[in-house]
This record gives structure tokens, C-alpha cells and sequence, in this order.
């Protein structure tokens, strides 16, 4: 799937497919930056920045959007409220006691640790959820994200390779 993205970003400048394909939820900056520097022979720290930036952009869209999409679909759809209600409930008993103890350690943990199911998009979709303000949400998973991008690119340039 990767590498149809990279193919279709193929005709861009390596640094706008770059920052696109770190945008995107599939791989976010887990996929841009090693395509970056093994692919595209950008810089490590260029790569880096362009990586995080792009990561980043649905960050912002995406926590403005799930608050008033979500908000708009509860008002005006019986079923979605309910859906939503439940679904919420469900996540917040489930993971509320982690997210408590850990505070906003959490958050970025959630965020840092490149694996799948991780990352800025589940970390937006998480302050959500948990109700973590957007003004503070957003410099939480910028300090992930950057943890991330930090062990990712590490990662690519080969210095785990002794492990």
C-alpha cells in the first residue's frame, strides 16, 4: 500500500511528497521519514522537519474537525448520539484509570511510540475522547510526535543496527 502512495507521490518534489505522505494516517512520519532519506536521499534532519510539519497539519484539522463533526452529527442524528455515547463510555472505562495515572505522559507515550495504532492521529482522536483541551492536547502531541520522528530517523540512519 506504501508503495502505491510513494509511486503516486512519485511526480511531486521529493520534499512535498515528503510532507504529504507524513500527513497521511496510513504511516504518518513512521513511513515519510525512512522514505525520505532511503528513497528520496533527502537529508536526515530536513527529512526530519518536513516529517514532523506534515505530521502535524492533521493534528490541528483534525482536532477542530472531530469537535464539530461529531457535535453536528449528534444534534441531528438520534442513532450517532447513542453510537457515540456508548462508544465513549465504553473507551473511557476501558483506558480512563491509564490515562489518569499517567496524565499527560499518556498522551505523548501514545503518540511517541512508533507502532502501529499509535501516532499523531490516535493521539488526536484521544484527546478527544478524553476530553484533553485543544490548547493543551496540541503541544502534547507535538512533544510525541517529535519523540517519534527522533527515533524513526535514528532508526533509519542504522544506529539500533547493532540490537
Amino acid at each position: 500500500m506504501i508503495e502505491s502512495i510513494i509511486e503516486w507521490l512519485g511526480n511531486l518534489p521529493p520534499s512535498l511528497a515528503t510532507f504529504l505522505l507524513a500527513t497521511l494516517p496510513l504511516g504518518e512520519l513512521r513511513a515519510s521519514i525512512p522514505v525520505a532519506i532511503l528513497q528520496y536521499n533527502l537529508n536526515p534532519v530536513w527529512s526530519f522537519i518536513l516529517s514532523v510539519l506534515g505530521n502535524m497539519v492533521p493534528v490541528f484539522i483534525g482536532l477542530a474537525s472531530l469537535k464539530l463533526f461529531v457535535g453536528w452529527l449528534r444534534q441531528r442524528i438520534k442513532l450517532c448520539d447513542r453510537f457515540f455515547n456508548w462508544l465513549f463510555s465504553w473507551t473511557q472505562r476501558r483506558h480512563q484509570q491509564k490515562f489518569k495515572r499517567w496524565g499527560d505522559l499518556a498522551l505523548i507515550v501514545l503518540v511517541a511510540i512508533p507502532l502501529p495504532m499509535t501516532g499523531a492521529y490516535t493521539g488526536a482522536m484521544a484527546a478527544y475522547v478524553f476530553g484533553v483541551p485543544t490548547k493543551r492536547a496540541i503541544p502534547l502531541i507535538f512533544i510525541g510526535v517529535l519523540i517519534a520522528g527522533i527515533i524513526v530517523t535514528v532508526a533509519t540512519l542504522g544506529v539500533f543496527s547493532f540490537i
